[in-house]
């Protein structure tokens, strides 16, 4: 994210938009690609790795606190982007969830003899 962050600083001119709408598939294809023993951490590091993804984006003139108060108002004003981020990346991680334990089970219950 702090990748992108810097592409959309470069490219669109510090857009926080663009790094939003980018943010989106991000958080899809982190869902997809995790490790099914991961699964739970994706919606995680999500916000966290939003926020990193910021620091290149967010104004500030310069100085820590100039930097430190463009980062709040960019989170607070981007808030949307995450929570929507969040929010899929969840969904995905829930439905890989249930589909690996409905596996599990069905994988289960045909291995066993009868009683």
């Amino acid at each position: 994210m702090f990748l992108l962050g810097l592409l959309c600083s470069v490219l669109f001119g510090a857009s926080l938009t663009a790094y939003g709408v980018l943010f989106l598939p991000v958080c899809a294809l982190t869902a997809l690609w995790v490790r099914p023993g991961d699964l739970m951490t994706a919606p995680v590091v999500m916000p966290i790795a939003f926020a990193v993804g910021l620091l290149p984006v967010a104004d500030g003139e310069g100085g820590t606190s100039s930097t430190l108060m463009g980062l709040v108002t960019a989170l607070a004003t981007q808030a949307g982007w995450l929570y929507g981020g969040t929010l899929i990346a969840g969904l995905i991680v829930i439905g890989r969830r249930i589909h690996l334990v409905h596996r599990r089970r069905t994988a289960g219950t045909g291995a066993r003899p009868p009683a």
